[in-house]
């Protein structure tokens, strides 16, 4: 039952670091899951109360990453309250009305709006809208990165 159990843990997060790049797809849940069926499969036996802490605590933290990613990089590049409002709607509208590459393009769109709306130039518009496209990559590459570390974390116990 090991070997299954460990083999489905090891596909099941493999999946979730390609669920990664997948905008709207809770990778991290996919992963807490993985981990769950694992346990339930070898009886609760090889991951602790502290592996749980870490594998919560660091699932929270690639949550928190994926959402505000975009608006410290609309920040970054000069964006005001407005263009960071703009960036985390536009991250929302854009996933609801256009799917993956609306995670993309909402934040950029949000953040260029609102900040002409504010009253900003074209170019500094533009700039905090590139800040969020940017912000928005980062994120998911930060997100990756915990991922990898909340994988790694259950591989160590298991084999």
């Amino acid at each position: 039952m090991n070997l299954l159990a460990d083999a489905l843990f090891t596909l099941l997060w493999v999946a979730a670091l390609a669920l990664t790049f997948v905008p709207a797809v809770p990778a991290t849940a996919v992963i807490w899951g993985a981990a769950l069926l694992h346990e339930v499969l070898v009886g609760f036996g090889e991951l602790s109360r502290a592996d749980w802490a870490w594998l919560i605590g660091l699932g929270l933290l690639a949550m928190v990453l994926d959402n505000v990613a975009g608006a410290l990089g609309a920040r970054r590049y000069g964006a005001g309250r407005a263009g960071i409002w703009g960036a985390l709607v536009g991250a929302l509208v854009g996933a609801l009305t256009l799917g993956p590459p609306g995670m993309l393009i909402g934040p950029f769109a949000g953040a260029f709006a609102a900040e002409l709306l504010a009253g900003k130039s074209a170019p500094a518009a533009l700039r905090a809208a590139w800040g969020s496209l940017l912000g928005v990559l980062g994120g998911v590459l930060a997100k990756l990165l915990v991922h990898l570390a909340m994988g790694w974390l259950v591989l160590r116990r298991i084999f």
